[in-house]
């Protein structure tokens, strides 16, 4: 059964294609469940509600974490509330945008 933080490192591959910045870096994931049966449930949302590469993410999302040992399934649901924003990214992700030309 992997870990919330194996987890995590595994959707540090997924980026939204517009923002150089990876999925947990921007801090779009809200919660992680695992269940003892290797069923992933993660909440996050995205850096807007008409986000046009919602089903890209979703997918590599899940085909990042159904990648670890002892993952059965992964559902990833979306969720606008609270909203996403700047203030949400870790100190890494804040310098990979400000390494891109971000003003963050």
């Amino acid at each position: 059964m992997p870990s919330e933080a194996q987890v995590l490192e595994a959707l540090k591959v997924v980026k939204d294609p517009e923002i150089p910045v990876n999925v947990v870096d921007l801090g779009l994931i809200y919660g992680v469940d695992i269940a003892p049966d290797g069923l992933v449930d993660i909440t996050m949302t995205l850096t807007s509600v008409g986000c046009p590469v919602q089903d890209l993410i979703r997918a590599d999302a899940e085909m990042a974490v159904g990648r670890l040992d002892g993952v059965s399934s992964v559902n990833v649901e979306f969720v606008w509330t609270p909203p996403w924003g700047p203030d949400k990214m870790t100190d890494d992700g804040k310098r990979q945008m400000r390494m891109f030309g971000f003003n963050i």
